[in-house]
Parts: C-alpha cells; structure tokens; sequence
C-alpha cells in the first residue's frame, strides 16, 4: 500500500525526523486555518499517490492567504482528482538530498540509496550520473550500524554538523523502513536548511499490503476509480488501461508475457484482473471487474497446476451464463484437468485454444474487426 504524504510524514515525525509544520485541509475553511497554523509563505500541495507532483503542477508557494485558497481550490477543480492538500511553511532552503531505504531483491537485504543531489530530477539523475548514487546495504538480522551511517555520509560528501544531521536522520529512517513493514521508505527531498540542520521536504512510504491493514485500512481515497477500490475490497488485483482487450490471467509473470504478446501483435490492453492463485475459482468476480471497463473482447488466459484448469472453466461458464457478457471471448485455459477444462468449454459453444500466442493473435484481430 502506497501511502499519501502526510501519512508518511507522520510516521517520520513519529521517530523523530524533522518535518515542516504543515496541516491537511480539505475545504477553502480547513485550507485558511492552516494558513494561519503554518504562517506565510506557504507550500500547497496536492495529496495523491503519483510521483512527479512538482513537475505536474501539484504542488504550490503562496505568499497570501488568497493565494493559498486559490491554489488550493485550483488542485481541488484539476483532474488530479485531488481531495486532500497538504499545507505546509515553506522552508529556506540551501541545498537538498536524495534518501530512501529498500529492499535488495537479489541479497535480501536493506539497501540505502542516497544522493547528494535531490529533487524532481533524480530519476534523470540517476539514469545519466550513476556514480552520483551512494548504496549501503544493511543486513536485517544486525540491523544499521554505525559504520553504515558513516559509509553513507562519507559518500555523500557531508562533514561536521550536517553529516551528523543527516546520519540521525538515516538512522531514524531506517527505523521507519523496520516499524511499519515498508517495502520502500523515502524522503526526497532531504532539505538542508541554512539555519542548520536539516528537515524532510517530502516523504513516500510503501507499506507491504500484509501488515498495513491495522493502521491504513482501504479506503476509496487510495483508489482512482471505484472499480479499482471495489477489486482491492475483493482482494483481486486489477489494473486499467486505455486499449481494447480485456484480460483474466493467472499469475504475474503469464500476465506480463500476454500484455507484452498483445503489444507486440498490435492491438492494446483495456484492463488485467488476476484469474489465478487464491482467485482461480472466482470466474463470476474476476469477469464482473473486467466488464466495467469498455473493451472489445474479453482474452483469458491461465496455466494452472494447484489451481485447476477444469474448475477455471467451470466458473468461467457459470459466469459468462450469469454475467451475460456483449463481447467475444478468447480461451486458452491450460494445466491440472484441462482435457475435462475443454470439454466444458466446448459444451458451452466456446472454442478452446491451446496456444498463447495464437489466442492472443484471434483477440488482437477481434478487436481491430478483422476476422479471426
């Protein structure tokens, strides 16, 4: 679960790291009483779970308290579907950094990643400069040492009184990273401010979905769309697009493989809906979500062992005899029990297909209008 700014600096707050004092606001009344909490100049910024808010216009500096109410209501009235803002002191800034904690997929291990440049172009950064990038891995048994802090503040750079700031700062962050059961921990940027010391002038917190149930139950406001909340509420997982062919497939990997086969044979994706794993038997759920979006045809594609070929296609006809779906369906459901999977199939009119690539192919053609 991706969580929303303000979450993610309350969490931060919670262990220590400095923040800018800030309020939420959802109204034009909540939005002047911050004003008056936080003071003049102020930053408005926008609460949804996308990146790149500075580029896209989502966040805000207003000198005046009309200024903070119309920037306000300008995020509120964008298509952002904004319905939340941040208001918070604008911080005089002399520099900013870049720090997020993670996992290391390949070592299984915390992996710091740090740069001493921060901001909206860190991603660029990255990718053209990447020995501009400090990676300090942590093992979860022992924890962060003091030689990791060290490690990481040497390779940024830092010295004296900032480098002890930003190595507290880390330390805290990594207890963040620990406490909630994060995936991903990030403060970006890491503002120094010239003052001294330093404060975090955004945070992103990704909460493995097992352990933030308790604290961040689902709500619609996570969601851009209430198909997308009411899947989560089912726990299917689901994802729109803007293409034509619809597609309930088993499995990350197969799913990945079909989108990229659909792409490569010309046609495009209208939303995917997980048709495997624990949601094999929920035919009726899973083709429920996918026809709220418009497609053309409905592609479903599954390679079972645990999950059985034969029960995917006996609720994939209960559900096509319940749903009564407008569009074509395309087959190709393989594994445990699938001559008795084709067999079903059959027997409801529906022709089924042994191979990816060639169901793919038919679907691709149905929904351009060539024949398939």
């Amino acid at each position: 679960m991706k969580l929303f700014e303000f979450q993610a600096k309350e969490a931060f707050a919670e262990q220590g790291i400095p923040i800018p004092a800030g309020m939420v606001a959802t109204n034009r009344e909540e939005v002047l009483k911050a004003v008056k909490g936080t003071g003049l100049p102020c930053m408005i910024k926008a609460q949804v779970l996308r990146g790149g808010r500075g580029k896209a216009g989502l966040i805000k500096r207003a000198l005046s308290e009309a200024e903070a109410v119309e920037k306000a209501e300008g995020l509120f009235n964008s298509e952002y579907n904004v319905r939340k803002v941040l208001v918070e002191a604008a911080v005089d800034i002399d520099r900013e950094l870049y720090m997020a904690v993670t996992y290391d997929p390949v070592d299984a291990r915390a992996m710091f990643i740090a740069c001493a440049e921060g901001g909206v172009e860190i991603e660029k950064l990255a990718a053209e400069h990447p020995d501009t990038i400090v990676t300090v891995t942590v093992d979860m048994d022992w924890g962060l040492m003091p030689h990791h802090v060290r490690d990481l503040t040497f390779g940024l750079g830092l010295e004296g009184e900032t480098a002890k700031a930003v190595g507290d700062v880390a330390r805290k962050l990594f207890k963040v990273f620990r406490d909630t059961g994060a995936e991903l921990a990030e403060i970006n940027p890491l503002f120094i401010v010239k003052s001294g010391g330093v404060i975090a002038g955004d945070g992103k917190l990704n909460i493995d979905d097992c352990v933030a149930g308790g604290k961040y139950p689902v709500t619609r406001e996570y969601f851009d769309s209430d198909t997308e909340y009411e899947a989560a509420l089912e726990g299917i997982p689901y994802i729109p697009f803007d293409g034509d062919i619809a597609l309930m497939c088993g499995g990350a990997g197969l799913t990945t493989t079909v989108y990229d086969l659909v792409h490569y044979a010309g046609g495009s994706v209208a939303a995917y809906v997980e048709f495997g794993g624990p949601n094999y038997t929920r035919a009726r759920d899973a083709m429920r979500l996918c026809l709220k979006k418009t497609c053309k045809v409905l592609l479903v594609v599954t390679f079972g062992t645990i999950a059985r070929a034969d029960v995917m296609a006996t609720g994939l006809v209960e559900a096509i005899r319940e749903l009564k779906p407008a569009m074509p369906i395309v087959t190709c459901i393989r594994g445990t029990n699938e001559e008795e999977a084709f067999a079903t199939l059959r027997a409801a009119g529906i022709e089924p297909l042994y191979e990816t690539e060639e169901a793919v192919q038919r679907a691709v053609a149905i929904a351009a209008g060539r024949n398939a």
